[in-house]
């Protein structure tokens, strides 16, 4: 497989750790990062994005092998990994870098973007309205080292904030 056939999708979902953790485990995904974009300056960090003057969202690059997965699969992932009706929050998190985007690198890319949003959304009961931002994909900016498979290198799979955002969302 050459490097030119894989593609990247980015998704932020709330705490990059748990959301990373999902994507590494699908079939077809070659490689996952975490880090921050969406925001206004060249040099974030976990602290400048924390103190929510970056504008940054944290969030995952996800380079897949589209023969073996489709970015709707991926979709699939993002939707239900975390709660799309919450604004800036996801569980205990809560600020401007834990809100809902869809980061798209293609017009094929933000059309199944869409696409799925307004399926989700249908699924939704009133009052709850998905807040999910859908945008073109700026530049990311890698997270430090540590936060980097953060989930695999205390040997755990998921975050309990998941969990949380489930039940929320039920």
């Amino acid at each position: 497989m050459k490097e030119n056939e894989l593609e990247k999708a980015t998704f932020a979902a709330g705490c990059f750790w748990g959301v990373e953790a999902a994507f590494r485990q699908i079939p077809g995904v070659v490689a996952t990062r975490v880090g921050y974009t969406g925001g206004h300056t060249d040099d974030p960090t976990y602290e400048r994005v924390c103190s929510h003057t970056t504008g940054h969202a944290e969030a995952v690059e996800v380079t897949f092998d589209p023969e073996r997965v489709s970015y709707e699969q991926l979709l699939d992932v993002f939707w239900t990994k975390h709660n799309p009706t919450t604004k800036n929050r996801q569980g205990l998190d809560i600020g401007d870098q834990y809100r809902s985007s869809i980061f798209f690198h293609s017009p094929e890319q933000q059309e199944a973007a869409e696409r799925t949003k307004e399926s989700e959304q249908a699924k939704v009961h009133w009052p709850k309205k998905i807040v999910t931002e859908i945008v073109p994909a700026p530049e990311f900016h890698e997270a430090e080292d540590y936060h980097q498979q953060y989930l695999e290198k205390r040997g755990r799979s998921s975050c309990t904030v998941e969990l949380a955002n489930a039940q929320a969302a039920s």
